[in-house]
């Protein structure tokens, strides 16, 4: 029963660092990625959308993206869309692609991206305490119910506390990652 309990545990820790890692992609550094818009929401027909979904995006070079939507008419609302996100981006249109050219990062707007590469890790790591915490509540109501005993709800709890150790240092390794990427000149 308590094998339940880690893997459960182990899987949602999992998904905490794979969702740190898809936000960070989002985070501009110097060069060009197509993640850095492809979760924009478009106003499509009414409904919104994500960029994804309805442009084909590319790497033109290090510093350009070029969007090429399925349909000519949706151009100016994806335009509109990237104007209006807080990445900062200039798009121009010339009617068939839209291109976006990166401008290169200032020193204080790197430091800001660090800043925010931060918040996500502790975000993270608040995520991964939570599930820690879940598990060990679980733990604690089957020695309650006489499901385990004592002795191996606190072997347990220091395993859990291992196995969340474990997802913070590869959240911290995620994050230092992103900041250097970032910080990189």
């Amino acid at each position: 029963m308590a094998d339940d309990l880690f893997t459960d545990a182990e899987h949602r820790m999992k998904q905490a660092i794979e969702t740190l890692r898809k936000e960070l992609q989002t985070i501009r550094t110097g060069r060009a990625s197509p993640a850095l818009v492809e979760r924009l929401i478009v106003e499509y027909y009414g409904n919104p959308t994500p960029l994804q979904q309805m442009a084909a995006i590319h790497v033109t070079d290090a510093r350009t993206l070029s969007i090429q939507p399925w349909d000519r008419k949706a151009l100016g609302e994806i335009e509109r869309a990237i104007q209006k996100s807080d990445l900062g981006l200039n798009p121009t249109n010339d009617g068939i692609v839209i291109r976006i050219t990166l401008p290169a990062l200032t020193e204080e707007r790197r430091k800001d991206l660090v800043k925010v590469v931060r918040k996500k890790v502790d975000e993270a790591k608040v995520a991964i305490r939570n599930v820690r915490r879940d598990a060990h509540d679980r733990l604690r109501a089957q020695e309650k119910a006489k499901q385990i005993t004592e002795d191996e709800t606190k072997r347990s709890t220091e395993r859990l506390q291992k196995m969340t150790d474990k997802y913070v240092e590869e959240l911290d390794r995620v994050g230092l990652a992103k900041e250097q990427e970032i910080l990189e000149v």
